[in-house]
């Protein structure tokens, strides 16, 4: 049984090269953009189904079937099996046809999201939602792997930093949408929906989508395009040579710690921003939708040109543009916490914190260790990366629902939730993270491919 679910997802077998340049030229171009749309949408999918839960909290918490508690446990929930899963899978993602891996789990998350709109009490919402975590983990690995396969180390910074593009396009998607359909129908809506749509996208990724060159003929990227010859390409380690030494490589643990800090940050709006803004300004819920939206659409900007400009203004370098992005980070949460309270200065802060937050998110969630471990290990290194950097989304959900819930008053009926002692939990992880971030700054990598 194990051996025929490791058959169908592994790695094609090279096959013979094609000969005639013009048929791989056309080819090449062909299928690398058809997997890197496919990885794009693909992702923006995944963060459908994975944000979603953040806009139906209001309504459990309305309801009274969840209380903040509650809500800090699943999100937990979906974050250590998301951490774990990305860890393994990510792993696998190095050996695995990334084609079938990446749509299968697509597929199997919004099952999990629809089947979660036909519940209503903590346990079985709880175990579908880390559920839905494990099969989440199928998406990062997979897409790095598919575009370091597909991408030269050279155009890596530039289409890495497109790509990611994807998580803001369907954090804002689901923002704006999913609280119409909370709002306007139910919040059982707010998952069943999703969940259909993105059950369709993951049979189109599944026909659009393509494993590795060489399995349809084609020649190794790097070759390709002539940043290496082909004797350069060593054959002296195997995959689980070079995952190891990624592994033991200190550097990744500290970009890791780095990154576990900034998405305590980063999914601290992202989960209780809604709450916040409603409960501590005023808004309703779409209108909390909206000004969230405009944030991940900030981020989109953020993300699509911070490797372009790494890799032209930085000389492929992300540690300078890194730092100067953490500190932005930081400031642009404390104006969102502390700055006197103003739609003008919510919308001010949040653009700029989505803005730097989908360019620091791109270079400590990935990029910066991706740079620094060879090609044939990039899914270890974002396994590496992704346990940490959801270790941190679980810490946060579990240690704010608890600071919020703790410092939570009744008047008149009426739960008054405190936001301060969250709000510098947060405001702190930020500055941990660029201060991280500061002791790989020379870090480089030891091979290539």
């Amino acid at each position: 049984m194990l051996g025929a679910i490791w058959d169908f997802f592994k790695t094609g077998a090279n096959i013979a090269p094609i000969k005639d340049p013009n048929e791989i030229k056309t080819k090449f171009n062909k299928m690398r953009w058809q997997v890197f749309g496919s990885i794009t949408i693909g992702y923006g999918l995944f963060y459908v189904l994975r944000l979603n839960f953040s806009v139906i909290k209001k309504q459990l918490l309305t309801l009274g079937i969840l209380d903040a508690q509650q809500l800090g446990i699943m999100g937990s929930a979906l974050f250590i099996t998301y951490g774990l899963g990305k860890f393994t899978n990510s792993f696998l993602a190095d050996r695995f046809n990334n084609k079938r891996f990446f749509a299968f789990g697509l597929l199997m998350s919004s099952v999990a999201s629809t089947a979660m709109g036909f519940c209503n009490s903590f346990t079985p919402l709880v175990v579908l939602w880390g559920i839905n975590g494990w099969f989440q983990s199928f998406g990062a690995g997979p897409c790095i792997v598919a575009l370091n396969q597909w991408f030269t180390n050279k155009e890596r910074g530039t289409y890495y930093g497109i790509w990611f593009t994807s998580h803001n396009i369907g954090a804002a998607f689901t923002y704006i949408v999913t609280a119409v359909l909370v709002t306007s129908y139910s919040w059982q809506m707010g998952f069943i929906i999703p969940g259909i749509v993105c059950m369709i996208g993951s049979l189109i990724i599944l026909l659009c989508m393509h494993d590795r060159p060489e399995t349809n003929g084609l020649p190794n990227v790097e070759i390709y395009k002539g940043d290496i010859a082909p004797e350069e390409i060593k054959t002296d380690k195997t995959v689980a040579q070079l995952q190891w030494e990624v592994v033991k490589n200190p550097a990744v643990w500290i970009l890791g710690l780095s990154s576990l800090c900034c998405y305590i940050t980063r999914y601290a709006i992202e989960s209780w921003g809604i709450i916040y803004l409603t409960a501590e300004k005023g808004y309703s819920t779409v209108g909390a939708g909206s000004v969230l939206g405009v944030m991940q659409v900030a981020g989109i900007f953020g993300a699509m040109t911070c490797g372009l400009v790494s890799d032209k203004f930085f000389n492929h370098k992300r540690n300078k543009p890194a730092l100067i992005y953490g500190i932005l980070y930081t400031v642009a949460v404390m104006l969102f916490l502390w700055a006197p309270p103003s739609f003008a200065m919510d919308m001010f802060s949040l653009s700029l914190y989505g803005w730097v937050m989908g360019a620091l998110v791109c270079y400590l969630g990935g990029l910066m260790a991706v740079d620094i471990v060879p090609k044939r290990a990039t899914g270890a290194a974002m396994g590496m990366i992704g346990l940490l950097s959801y270790a941190g989304a679980a810490i946060q959900e579990g240690v704010s629902g608890y600071l919020i819930n703790a410092n939570m008053t009744i008047v008149d009926g009426q739960k008054i939730y405190d936001f301060t002692t969250a709000g510098e939990f947060w405001v702190g992880a930020a500055v941990l993270s660029c201060i991280l971030a500061l002791l790989v700054w020379n870090a480089k990598p030891k091979e290539i491919i």
